[in-house]
């Protein structure tokens, strides 16, 4: 029996890089998926390569409450149930520090960068919360290792995962005892993961910097994760067998991210 055998997940931001491997995780151990992708084509590639009776995709923004509801009305009605939530979508900076921020750019990049780490995740809990009753089911936040620790991008990403964290906790509080809230905090890795478009970066990979040489020369662990390696974590804590007692929790898998700076320093 799988971990989350039988189980309903929705994912948003499902299309690509971690998003789409945690598809496939979920539906190699059992789940039936629900995808919200905003990407018409990625929403397209969803569809013929997973079989229709695993996977539903709906075409919407996670930044919108409509379509975030849309997403789970596609679960009810297809499946009968919503058991998890994962806001996975997610915006990076490219590590731009407040120096380099320019001043015509730096409220609109503010606001793409929070709507889609902060308010939409805020958004699909809000849009699941009554199916999640019903089934004592969860929501899971993909954060990153910029939750955690300084360094992992710059002052808009970092500050945006910090406050992903500070949600996570407090509707762990308020959710309880019918909803578990828990998130997974990653390290780097090669994807389609882009930027804001207030600073031009709406149409470069993280993929297009190196990711993967950075990991290797300076992770503890000196290997390039691939998003697969992400998703156990994510199955942990969507498992009603396995990550019952978890609830407020951020699992780091940063790949040894918070001992890196006292590697350095010796």
């Amino acid at each position: 029996m799988g971990w989350v055998e039988d189980q309903v997940v929705a994912v948003t931001g499902g299309g690509s890089g971690l998003g789409l491997a945690l598809v496939a995780g979920l539906v190699e151990e059992g789940a039936n998926v629900v995808v919200l992708e905003r990407s018409a084509a990625k929403a397209e590639a969803l569809r013929e390569g997973f079989e229709s009776n695993r996977v539903r995709v709906v075409e919407g923004d996670a930044t919108l409450l409509a379509d975030n509801r849309a997403a789970v009305t596609a679960a009810l009605d297809a499946f009968g149930r919503l058991d998890c939530f994962v806001a996975n979508a997610g915006l990076w900076d490219f590590s731009t520090g407040l120096a380099d921020l320019p001043d015509e750019a730096i409220s609109a990049a503010f606001d793409e960068v929070y709507a889609l780490n902060v308010k939409a995740p805020l958004l699909g809990a809000k849009a699941a919360l009554d199916a999640l009753r019903e089934t004592n089911g969860s929501v899971i936040l993909t954060l990153s290792n910029a939750a955690l620790y300084p360094g992992g991008g710059g002052s808009l990403y970092v500050s945006s995962k910090h406050a992903g964290l500070g949600l996570v906790r407090q509707l762990a509080c308020e959710l309880a005892p019918d909803v578990r809230v828990n998130a997974v905090a990653p390290g780097g890795m090669s994807t389609d993961l882009r930027g804001p478009a207030a600073l031009k970066y709406a149409d470069t990979p993280v993929s297009s910097i190196g990711i993967d040489e950075i990991m290797e020369k300076y992770g503890p662990l000196r290997v390039a994760p691939k998003p697969r390696d992400y998703v156990g974590a994510f199955l942990l804590l969507a498992s009603r067998r396995y990550g019952a007692m978890s609830t407020g929790t951020v699992v780091d898998v940063a790949a040894g991210r918070g001992i890196a700076f006292s590697m350095h320093e010796t």
